[in-house]
């Protein structure tokens, strides 16, 4: 799923209490890390309002969309998702569009069992679909994913048969993650978000 293999990935347990706040602050993190000024932060929540465990971008797509400003745009809703068939023509629009921005990328993801339930976080791209066996192109200056599910064998049918509430329950922690990060670099005057 991630482009770098020795690229940092962070993980947080969604289940914690905290999960939101150490989003926060890995986010922020991954910010400073990534070193470049940038004009607009954009978030592209990738994934299918119709498959249960796909559903983790368009949900968060919708719980951030809301917050939407001259700095903080979104792609990726349940109104209207980015998904396999519609993703390598939103990302030229996106570049297009925002040619000052920081990507940050959300899916959901498959793992081992003993990280299902986990967030992670890091530097560099990622390859959405690549648990299903899907070749899509890789996105993102910033990741965020969720593991809603284990990898294995088919892929397709474990990813619709996740329970509602994981993808719920990490949707909300990631959202609040990110939303107390932007208010926190924000009211710390970070000049990259201010340009």
């Amino acid at each position: 799923m991630f482009r770098k293999k020795d690229a940092e990935v962070y993980y947080i347990n969604e289940r914690n209490r905290s999960a939101s706040e150490e989003l926060a602050s890995l986010f922020s993190y991954c910010i400073q890390k990534d070193g470049r000024m940038f004009r607009e932060l954009v978030f592209l929540c990738i994934g299918s309002d119709r498959i249960t465990g796909d559903s983790l971008g368009p949900l968060i797509g919708y719980q951030l969309s809301p917050y939407c400003s001259r700095i903080f745009h979104v792609y990726g809703t349940l109104d209207d998702p980015v998904h396999a068939l519609n993703l390598p023509d939103r990302i030229s629009y996106i570049h297009s569009r925002h040619p000052e921005a920081l990507l940050v990328a959300i899916d959901a993801s498959l793992g081992s069992r003993r990280h299902q339930g986990y967030i992670t976080i890091g530097n560099g791209a990622i390859r959405p679909g690549a648990g299903a066996g899907k070749t899509l192109p890789e996105v993102g200056d910033i990741f965020i994913t969720g593991i809603v599910n284990v990898s294995g064998s088919f892929e397709q049918l474990l990813l619709q048969t996740t329970r509602l509430a994981t993808i719920f329950h990490m949707a909300e922690s990631i959202s609040q993650g990110i939303l107390l990060a932007c208010r926190e670099l924000e009211a710390a005057g970070t000049s990259e978000l201010l340009l």
